[in-house]
């Protein structure tokens, strides 16, 4: 049978699909309905070091083969999560990923330096995030933005250190490499791409910051040349996401060079997506002769 384990910075992950940050709480939501040690990590809802309400208004909009969401990082902050989230995540029986957000960089500096001293397997930091500083374009945008957050970051982190790309930024290829420099040890992409909708009956958009995330199938073939791009840049790890809902489409990511994958918007409509995945991927694997994702990882490089 096909051997799904994957090793990630020095650890053995139980498989190549990881639940995505956003999209499956800290997982134990999915705990009565899948076995979470068959994952090969579970990603938390994204961190801020204090706590936020979230956007408010609509924050769910599905469109056509995808779905647009405006949260606005709602989450219990840091501490919190390390005192009452994280022990529960520990009992899942597989790899812990924090997510990591902040509006500016001493807060991702104190996040990560919190978050060290913890079981956390892995911090992936996200630099979708409005740098509040400088008019609130994301740090994941320019490269020499993010170059510095993540540096600053890297010098007081203890926790393998791994970087969530946003889509929207100037050159992908660049911002890879501008993140691996600055002491990244994977990356991970995609994030959302900025989207808008409009409620023709209000006759305003749906949003109120009017501009949110897109996700779901809909970006799979453009995060997937993406994360292509990147494994071509970079000599790190990278972990690919991004539309992600069979095990045929992650298999595409793995081929792309993407050591493992992220599912997110496809646990809504199926939360036994992980998975299912997982089963598709060995079972491609057994019939086509495939003993290990190594054979076949970064095939089409």
């Amino acid at each position: 049978m096909a051997d799904l384990r994957v090793n990630l910075l020095g650890k053995t992950l139980n498989g190549p699909v990881i639940g995505a940050s956003g999209t499956f709480g800290y997982g134990v939501e999915y705990a009565d309905m899948i076995d979470c040690s068959r994952l090969g990590g579970v990603c938390s809802k994204g961190l801020t070091l204090n706590g936020k309400p979230g956007n408010q208004g609509e924050r769910l909009w599905e469109t056509p083969s995808g779905l647009i969401n405006s949260i606005g990082l709602q989450n219990p902050g840091v501490r919190h999560f390390i005192e009452n989230e994280l022990p529960e995540m520990q009992t899942l029986g597989t790899a812990i990923f924090a997510n990591l957000g902040g509006g500016a960089i001493e807060d991702y500096e104190e996040g990560a330096q919190l978050l060290g001293d913890t079981p956390v397997d892995f911090i992936e930091l996200n630099i979708s995030c409005p740098n509040v500083k400088h008019g609130g374009i994301a740090y994941g945008v320019k490269a020499d933005s993010a170059h510095e957050v993540v540096s600053r970051v890297r010098a007081v982190c203890k926790k393998p250190l791994i970087v969530k790309m946003s889509p929207n930024a100037e050159s992908i290829p660049e911002m890879a490499a501008a993140c691996a420099d600055a002491g990244a040890d994977a990356l991970s992409l995609v994030n959302t791409f900025q989207a808008m909708a409009i409620d023709l009956e209000k006759r305003r958009p749906v949003f109120a910051n009017v501009y949110a995330g897109l996700s779901g199938p809909a970006i799979r073939p453009i995060a997937l040349r993406m994360v292509h791009q990147v494994c071509k840049t970079v000599n790190i790890p990278v972990i690919g996401l991004g539309g992600i809902a069979t095990g045929r489409d992650a298999l595409e990511f793995i081929m792309a060079g993407a050591v493992a994958v992220q599912v997110g918007t496809a646990n809504f409509a199926d939360p036994k997506a992980c998975q299912r995945i997982t089963d598709e991927i060995a079972a491609w694997m057994d019939k086509n002769g495939v003993k290990t994702l190594d054979e076949i990882r970064g095939c089409c490089l």
